[in-house]
């Protein structure tokens, strides 16, 4: 016999379902455990609960509603303190089951579940009409949704039939619509074989036409090759000649040499003797002097970056500076920091300008040392060596620009000597016919000096 607090002994704890627990009383007797469960302390909980007692209510039904519903099946004190709980949650209920008339308001499912946890006289009959009554009312339920449902069905079905009817008329007319659109379609079918049957015609027509116009050409190619044949026949006579005049006129040069030298030597005596009959003064003004460029004390410059060429022997430097009236253009700050770049720039002139100024002294050339001043800052106060021109680019003008300058300037003929590693420089002023030496073949030579 399991002891209940609905009424004495023999009550209704004899009393036993029959069938499973309706679902909606059943869910409606968990979340009375639930909700009773939080105000139990772990003691007063069945071993296999335990472990729930900190789980949220809601929780605490969907993870253990089973283990709740098991544990209040077969644990009659467990559900005697959830039945003592549920009287204190809803005392009207509990008190209204006691006495045997629940209230006629009541849900018919919270009526059962509260009766299959109290367990009071009749338990069973209410069980079992409050899951009758839930039946009864999902079937009318799902009658009334189902009605609905049907209702929705026709609707959609009716609306469905006037698409349909509305569709096969747009249909309809749309094949009315691409038969006319075929029938023009092939009429212009028609109309398009026609035009091709007179491409095809046209073509072979022109087809003919080009197969003349081949013959012809390829006649007309045999005749230019006979023409070329005799041509070239009358070339090589023509070369023949033209070798026999130039073999003649070999022969009579060593004649005509001799008078041009006999006729240069007069010219050369006549002109010595009338510089010397008039006292005419040597040449002043250099043609280096008259290419625009920034003179020292007016701007400082600014170094270049030195790009090394092939060492040469600097005994080819003093060959050429021993051609009569050579003039050496030298690019100063490629020389200076190729030989002494450690050095500042201030240092590095003045040691140029003054071994330039010997070597000057000794070959007589004309020297012009060139440095480039594009940046120049302040004025650069620098009085120039003896036999030593130097020169500064102007703002906007590179050095290598300002030394091909000097080397167009020269008369043609003039041997011009240009020092620099800057093989762009090199290359430049070797085709205007300036000959260039390597930095380091000058630093050779001057520190020789």
């Amino acid at each position: 016999m399991v002891e209940t607090t609905g009424g004495g002994p023999g009550d209704g704890a004899a009393e036993v379902l029959d069938r499973p627990l309706p679902d909606g009383v059943r869910r409606r007797v968990v979340q009375i455990v639930s909700d009773a469960f939080g105000a139990l302390t772990v003691g007063e909980l069945p071993a296999q609960l335990r472990q729930y007692a900190r789980f949220a209510p809601n929780r605490r039904a969907k993870f253990a509603g089973n283990a709740m519903a098991a544990a209040l099946e077969t644990d009659p004190l467990f559900r005697q303190r959830i039945g003592e709980k549920l009287r204190e949650a809803q005392p009207e209920l509990t008190g209204a089951l006691d006495s045997g008339s629940p209230p006629p308001a009541a849900d018919p499912l919270d009526v059962a579940a509260a009766a299959y946890v109290l367990r009071p006289p009749g338990w069973v009959k209410q069980v079992t009409a409050a899951g009758e009554e839930a039946q009864r009312a999902d079937a009318e339920r799902a009658d009334e949704e189902g009605r609905a449902e049907l209702e929705r069905l026709r609707a959609e079905l009716d609306r469905a039939r006037d698409h349909t009817r509305a569709e096969t008329e747009r249909l309809r007319a749309e094949l009315e619509s691409a038969k006319k659109e075929t029938e023009s379609l092939h009429r212009k079918l028609r109309a398009a074989l026609s035009d091709v049957k007179r491409g095809e015609a046209a073509l072979r027509k022109a087809r003919g036409e080009i197969e003349a116009v081949r013959a012809e050409g390829q006649a007309q190619v045999s005749a230019a090759e006979s023409e070329t044949r005799r041509l070239k026949s009358r070339l090589g006579e023509s070369e023949a000649a033209l070798e026999t005049a130039r073999r003649a006129a070999r022969e009579g040069r060593s004649v005509e040499d001799m008078r041009v030298r006999l006729l240069l030597d007069t010219l050369l005596d006549a002109t010595q003797g009338l510089r010397r009959e008039l006292a005419l003064p040597p040449v002043s003004v250099r043609p280096a002097e008259t290419v625009d460029a920034v003179e020292p004390g007016r701007m400082s410059p600014k170094d270049i970056a030195a790009r090394a060429l092939s060492e040469n022997d600097p005994q080819v430097l003093d060959q050429l500076l021993a051609l009569p009236q050579a003039h050496l253009v030298v690019d100063g700050y490629n020389v200076t920091k190729t030989g002494y770049p450690q050095m500042p720039l201030e240092k590095q002139r003045l040691r140029l300008l003054g071994q330039l100024s010997q070597l000057a002294a000794q070959s007589g050339a004309e020297v012009t040392c060139v440095f480039d001043g594009a940046e120049l800052a302040a004025p650069v106060l620098l009085a120039p060596p003896r036999g030593v021109r130097v020169l500064f680019s102007k703002p906007g003008v590179t050095a290598d620009e300002l030394i091909r300058q000097l080397v167009r300037a020269e008369p043609p003929g003039r041997p011009v000597i240009v020092a620099s590693t800057d093989r762009e420089v090199a290359d430049g002023v070797a085709r205007a016919g300036a000959r260039p030496v390597a930095s380091a073949t000058l630093l050779k030579r001057l520190s020789r000096a």
